[in-house]
């Protein structure tokens, strides 16, 4: 498999989940500034869509929205307990925590990476990322990941969106829950890992 991505951005959630699995991948790294691959390669050819991740599989489809991407990765290693089965009350609750990660948290940082946003725009956007972190910040309350004990796909999800505040002057230096949780998942090899393939 090949995980098309950009340093900083969302695709190191799939990144972090095929480590974890364990299963063989290249990377690819595809500008958001240019939309170019290292080679020239023009991205909106690989996604029309123009934004990372993709995840290329060894016959050549691809997936290109994140919470499909890892659940994908997930289901090809099940002993990594990654996501729970299919079918079961407690995939769909990990379906609940990505769709609400990417509708609530992810797409309202949009407006502080967007430099023609005005101001007034963008603290409101602040006040309302805070305020989803903050409800997450009570549900981590005596848990170590948001599913519980184990560690999933949306613990990855999160802690790749939580990274985000410090660019954008997000303070939530007051969650602890949350602080604790982002210290744990940072401490994971895979995450170490991840962040450090992604600086080469």
């Amino acid at each position: 498999m090949k995980l098309y991505f950009s340093p900083g951005a969302c695709s190191l959630s799939p990144h972090i989940a095929l480590l974890e699995a364990g299963l063989p991948f290249t990377l690819e790294m595809a500008s958001t500034k240019t939309h170019q691959l290292k080679d020239g390669t023009d991205f909106y050819t690989i996604n029309p869509l123009g934004y990372v991740p993709v995840l290329e599989l060894d016959n050549g489809q691809r997936l290109r929205e994140g919470p499909a991407i890892v659940q994908y990765i997930a289901d090809q290693a099940p002993a990594s307990k990654l996501a729970p089965a299919n079918g079961t009350f407690e995939r769909y609750q990990l379906q609940e925590w990505l769709g609400f990660i990417g509708t609530e948290i992810h797409k309202g940082f949009s407006p502080l990476f967007n430099p023609n946003m005005p101001d007034p725009v963008k603290d409101m956007a602040r006040g309302q990322v805070l305020k989803r972190l903050t409800w997450v910040d009570a549900q981590l309350a005596g848990k170590e990941f948001l599913m519980g004990a184990d560690f999933s796909v949306a613990d990855a999800y999160l802690f790749t969106v939580c990274g985000w505040s410090k660019f954008v002057g997000v303070d939530i230096s007051g969650l602890e829950n949350l602080a604790s949780f982002l210290q744990r998942v940072g401490a994971r090899p895979s995450v170490q890992k991840a962040i450090a393939d992604e600086k080469q």
